[in-house]
């Protein structure tokens, strides 16, 4: 074959050679639509678990949990003395005395456990947020130098009652109801401008 023949027919004994090739797009349309509903399926759980209330029945919109729903329910009696005596603790008292009651270092003594706290009158008791506190008083056995405003000289009787009452029986304390009559008392006995008590004060009076 002559030199001009073989040029018009280029050599064939070359190596084949493979190509690549897109992925199909439906595959990747399927992975897209996995991650997707995978997705959706964790949201979903999500959501459901901070705002579905595991299926209770009692528990519908706006509330998410049962105890968020009882939380705003409707109360009566000492149940609804008990809420009202936590929430104004908590406004009032537990800023300094903490919500948990155990108190702040340097700051105010406990009041779980206190033995202030679970006398078994509350006159002497009463008589601290109604008059206030100057001086040093002794807690469990440590004593505090503090000087405390007469916080529950503006609260209502009911109100400082509730409080009171929560104090006793918050925390794991163990001691009688006060009531809007005791504090009454209590306060009519010292005037309209009553003077911070001293512990010392306090101790002399009757529980």
């Amino acid at each position: 074959m002559s030199d001009e023949i073989k040029s018009t027919f280029p050599a064939t004994d070359a190596e084949p050679t493979a190509t690549s090739s897109a992925e199909p797009l439906w595959n990747v349309l399927i992975i897209v639509l996995i991650v997707i509903t995978l997705g959706l399926l964790f949201f979903g759980g999500v959501y459901f678990d901070r705002h579905g209330g595991w299926f209770n029945p009692k528990v519908y919109p706006p509330y998410t949990t049962l105890e968020n729903l009882e939380a705003f329910q409707p109360k009566s009696g000492a149940e609804a003395a008990a809420a009202q005596g936590k929430k104004v603790y908590e406004a009032v008292c537990g800023i300094c005395h903490g919500v948990d009651g155990m108190g702040k270092p340097g700051q105010a003594p406990p009041l779980a456990g206190s033995e202030w706290v679970l006398a078994k009158s509350v006159n002497r008791l009463a008589h601290i947020p109604l008059a206030g506190l100057a001086g040093a008083v002794t807690v469990e056995g440590k004593e505090w130098n503090m000087n405390m405003a007469a916080m529950g000289a503006g609260l209502s009787d009911a109100d400082l009652s509730a409080v009171l009452t929560y104090m006793r029986t918050a925390w794991g304390n163990k001691a009688g109801e006060v009531t809007a009559d005791d504090i009454k008392k209590i306060r009519n006995s010292l005037g309209g401008h009553p003077q911070p008590m001293s512990g010392d004060q306090l101790k002399s009076m009757p529980e």
